[in-house]
C-alpha cells in the first residue's frame, strides 16, 4: 500500500507536468505558427496513443488474470486487418467488437 504522502506527491508532480506540457505549446509559442515538420509529427499523435492504450488490454487482459487470451488477440489482429484494408477506424472498431463478442459466446 502506497502512504498518502507519496500518493499526493505523485498526484502533483503529475499535475506540474501535464501543465508544463501544455503551456510549452499554448504559452510559449501559442501566438506563433509551428513550424511544418512539426505539425506533420503532432497528426500521428492520436494514431500512436490509441495502440499504446490498447495494447495491455489485448497482451495482459485483466479478465484472464494475465495471461494472453486467443480471443481478445484474434479481435486486435481482424480490428488492425479491417483499419489497414478499408482505412475506417469505425469499420475496425466494429469488426473487432463483433470478433470479441461471438469469441467469448462461443468459448464462454
Amino acid at each position: 500500500m502506497i502512504d498518502t504522502g507519496t500518493l499526493w506527491l505523485v498526484i502533483v508532480g503529475l499535475g506540474i507536468g501535464s501543465f508544463a506540457l501544455r503551456f510549452a505549446f499554448l504559452g510559449l509559442v501559442g501566438d506563433r505558427p509551428l513550424p511544418p515538420w512539426l505539425l506533420r509529427h503532432l497528426r500521428y499523435t492520436a494514431a500512436a496513443i490509441l495502440p499504446a492504450l490498447v495494447a495491455p488490454l489485448v497482451l495482459w487482459p485483466s479478465a484472464t488474470d494475465g495471461e494472453p487470451d486467443p480471443v481478445r488477440l484474434a479481435a486486435a489482429a481482424a480490428t488492425l486487418a479491417m483499419a489497414y484494408l478499408t482505412k475506417n477506424v469505425l469499420a475496425a472498431m466494429v469488426a473487432g467488437a463483433v470478433v470479441l463478442t461471438t469469441g467469448l459466446y462461443i468459448v464462454g
